[in-house]
């Protein structure tokens, strides 16, 4: 017997989240949308056809298990690296090594890749020719899009498989599994109550490794009592996982506040206010937040209601005094005047044809009768004087004001909302076009 050998020990400082890991398909939990019977991905394990691929989603949803399944199934080779410590001179040594078994064995090599959206060019450059050849199959992990993240050339070369946050009733069973399985906590004599292993369950936020350690530390924070039972209640649920899983990654945090804004645009308070309370709770700067809805006060609101910039400016001068948690309130009141209040796009239309005009028309002459009097030529100071003064003709008098060029072109056109009714009043009695 080795006296160094702790290999029971040792096995019970493995947290639960790896000791309940997946082997096998058939273990694995939720993504039927990707490994039900008759998916791609799972034809491809049982055949161990598989090709170069990228499993994409949230943390804790089975990305590296389903790559640990892959190795399981697999008669080949199985690297794995972490490119957060992983250089060029690592991704070499497993290529020689892959090239060796391809030729003397005949052996395919699959190389997993965690985090795999931390690999710069230069890395992924020295990674693609061994793709491209077949030397290595490559699987990659990341909760960051790809697409987004990822060097072109290897996720063109790559199968993109999205796994999603799982469901509620997945991660209970997962966690009524790892309490009567050997691996798990079986030889614990664990009750847990139910409304317990629901509030686990539920405020794990789809997070399967967040359930598992909440799980664990009830569990082990628990004292048995005279029977040797250790009775897991609400209270001890509560304690072990103290909040909803609010953390989201980059995608996610672009697609909520796209969500925020559309919801502005779409005059629904409700979900502004949802995905406002969710994107600060889950690290956004309020910041940010208040200065969008100054952007779409003038962007959807704009002339429909001149006071929704107004309100919006005086929330963000307010959050900026006064701070959280208080500032929310007026940042709330802001975000629920920009949503109900009348919309009208005509400034940004206004705003996008002038600046579209200002790059594209290049002899743009200012009229003669607005030219500077004070440093034009002679014939400028005299043609200025055919400018109409407006005060002089009770506030308004119909001049050309646009570059000859672009004479008798409309960018603001006032629409039937809100105030802009009352501007177009204004403008029929001025006589405007």
């Amino acid at each position: 017997m080795d006296l160094f050998d702790y290999s029971e020990d040792k096995n019970k400082t493995i947290p639960l989240a790896e000791r309940m890991r997946a082997r096998s398909l058939s273990e694995f939990v939720g993504q039927e949308h990707i490994v039900s019977e008759n998916s791609l991905l799972r034809r491809a394990i049982k055949l161990d056809r598989l090709g170069s691929c990228i499993f994409w989603g949230p943390p804790g949803t089975g990305k590296t298990t389903l790559a640990n399944v892959i190795a399981n199934g697999t008669d080949g080779n199985f690297y794995k690296l972490n490119a957060v410590s992983a250089g060029v001179s690592d991704v070499k040594k497993v290529v020689d090594e892959a090239k060796t078994a391809k030729k003397l064995y005949g052996k395919k090599t699959y190389l997993l890749l965690d985090e795999c959206h931390r690999f710069n060019k230069t890395q992924s450059d020295s990674l693609l020719p061994y793709i491209e050849a077949g030397d290595v199959i490559f699987i990659g992990s990341t909760t960051e899009n790809p697409f987004a993240s990822m060097t072109p050339a290897i996720v063109s070369r790559c199968r993109v498989f999205e796994l999603k946050r799982l469901k509620e009733e997945d991660i209970k069973k997962s966690l009524i599994k790892a309490l009567n399985d050997e691996r798990g906590l079986k030889n614990l004599s664990v009750k847990i109550d139910d409304d317990a292993l629901n509030h686990i369950s539920k405020l794990a936020g789809g997070d399967l490794r967040v359930a598992y350690n909440a799980l664990e530390l009830a569990v082990l924070t628990t004292a048995p009592d005279k029977d040797g039972v250790i009775h897991v209640k609400l209270s001890d649920a509560e304690e072990s996982i103290q909040q909803k899983s609010l953390a989201y990654d980059e995608q996610m945090y672009y697609d909520m506040l796209s969500a925020f804004c559309k919801s502005l645009r779409g005059s629904d308070s409700d979900a502004a206010l949802y995905y406002m309370q969710r994107l600060i709770k889950g690290g956004c700067d309020p910041l940010l937040i208040a200065r969008r809805v100054i952007a779409h006060s003038s962007e959807d609101v704009g002339m429909a209601d001149p006071n929704a910039l107004v309100v919006a400016t005086s929330a963000l001068v307010a959050y900026e005094k006064i701070g959280m948690p208080e500032g929310l309130l007026p940042l709330s009141e802001a975000i629920i005047y920009v949503c109900e209040a009348e919309k009208s796009n005509s400034v940004y239309l206004a705003m996008s044809g002038a600046g579209r005009d200002a790059v594209e028309i290049r002899d743009d002459t200012v009229p003669s009768h607005l030219k500077n009097a004070v440093y034009g030529s002679e014939e400028d100071k005299k043609l200025s004087k055919d400018y109409k003064y407006p005060h002089d003709y009770g506030g308004y008098i119909e001049q050309q004001y646009l570059p000859n060029e672009l004479n008798g072109k409309k960018y603001y056109i006032p629409k039937n909302n809100g105030y802009e009714k009352t501007v177009k009043e204004i403008r029929q009695r001025k006589g405007k076009k």
